[in-house]
C-alpha cells in the first residue's frame, strides 16, 4: 500500500482498491472509502498516524463491502463523523441488502454472504440527499453523483482533484473485468461523459492510478461500454427466435473469455448483462418475452 501525495493536503492510498484522504485543518482530515477489510484500515491508520495526519471524518462514495469493509473496524477504534450518499446509507447500516438484492431477494445461504458482498454495518451520521458542498465545521468539499455503477454513488472534489469511486476504471482494469459490473448502463454512460466536463486537474478511479490526463481514460471506458452493448445486440439478433435470457448471460462472458468460477460471480455478471439489456430496451432494440417458460430476449425488429 502506496500514500501518495497529490497536493499540500490531498493524498490517496493506492491498492487494489483506492483510498482517498484529505486534511483540511491542522486537526481535521478525511478518509474517502474504506477498503475492502480491517487489515486494510490498520494499514492506513497506521500510515496516517506515522506521517501525523489527523483522521475526524469519513466520506463513504457507494455502498459496495470493497469500498466500505474496512469502516466498522474504523468506526471502532477512532471517532469519526461519517457520511454518505443517502440510499446508500441504507445498505451500509443493513448490509445483507447487496446479497439480498443480487439473489433475487431470496434469502441469502451463508455461502453468499462473504466479505465480497456484505461488508460489517456501519453507522451514518450525514445522509446526503443530493450533491453539492458539503460543509461541516472546518471541513468544506464537494460531492458529485455518478451514478451508473452503483445506484447513488458520489464522488468528492477537492482541491481540483476529483475522487471518481468507481465511476471509471483504470485501463488495464476495464479489460481485465471484461463485463464491468454496473447497474445501470444509461447512466454509467451520462456519468462518464459528466466527468469529461468537470473542471478538476486530476483524478483518481476506484480502480487504478490516479492522471492528471484522465480523458483518454475516460474514452477508453466509453468504449468498452459501448463494445458491450454492441456484442449483446449482436447475440440477441443472430436468433430469430431470441435467446433465453440465462443463456445470453453465458454467451456474453464466453465471448468475453470470461471463466465464472462461483455462484457469486455469475449473479455480479448477470446484473451487469441486465443493465445493458435495460438500456437497449429503453431505447426499443430488444425486449423481454416469455417462452416455453423461459424468459427470452429478442430483437424489437422485424
Amino acid at each position: 500500500m502506496e500514500l501518495h501525495q497529490l497536493t499540500d493536503n490531498v493524498y490517496y492510498f493506492q491498492t487494489s482498491v483506492n483510498i482517498g484522504y484529505v486534511q483540511f485543518t491542522e486537526k481535521t482530515g478525511m478518509l474517502i472509502d474504506a477498503g475492502l477489510e480491517d487489515q486494510t484500515m490498520k494499514k492506513v491508520l497506521k500510515k496516517l498516524d506515522e506521517k501525523g495526519l489527523p483522521l475526524t471524518h469519513l466520506f463513504i462514495t457507494h455502498a459496495h463491502a470493497d469500498h466500505y469493509g474496512g469502516a466498522a473496524y474504523l468506526q471502532k477504534n477512532r471517532q469519526v463523523y461519517t457520511i454518505a450518499p443517502g440510499f446508500e446509507s441504507a445498505i451500509l447500516q443493513e448490509p445483507m441488502l447487496e446479497p439480498l438484492y443480487l439473489f433475487h431477494g431470496t434469502n441469502p445461504i451463508p455461502e453468499w454472504r462473504n466479505k465480497f458482498l456484505e461488508g460489517k454495518p456501519i453507522h451514518v451520521d450525514l445522509e446526503l440527499k443530493g450533491e453539492g458542498v458539503v460543509e461541516r465545521g472546518e471541513i468544506q468539499f464537494r460531492t458529485i453523483a455518478l451514478p451508473g455503477h452503483s445506484y447513488h454513488q458520489f464522488g468528492v472534489m477537492t482541491n481540483d482533484i476529483l475522487f471518481a469511486a468507481d465511476a471509471y476504471f483504470g485501463k488495464d482494469i476495464i479489460h481485465k473485468h471484461g463485463i464491468p459490473y454496473i447497474v445501470d448502463a444509461h447512466l454509467t454512460l451520462e456519468t462518464l461523459e459528466k466527468i469529461k466536463k468537470l473542471p478538476c486537474k486530476g483524478a483518481v478511479p476506484g480502480h487504478g492510478s490516479y492522471e492528471t490526463d484522465f480523458l483518454e481514460t475516460i474514452e477508453e471506458n466509453i468504449k468498452v461500454h459501448h463494445q458491450i452493448e454492441a456484442m449483446l445486440f449482436t447475440l440477441i439478433t443472430g436468433e430469430s427466435a431470441g435467446v433465453p435470457f440465462e443463456q445470453l448471460v453465458t454467451k456474453a462472458c464466453t465471448q468475453k473469455g470470461i471463466t465464472i468460477r462461483n455462484v457469486t460471480s455469475f449473479m455480479l455478471f448477470r446484473t451487469a448483462v441486465t443493465a445493458y439489456l435495460t438500456k437497449l430496451m429503453k431505447e426499443q432494440k430488444v425486449s423481454f418475452q416469455i417462452r416455453d417458460n423461459q424468459l427470452v430476449v429478442e430483437s424489437s425488429f422485424e
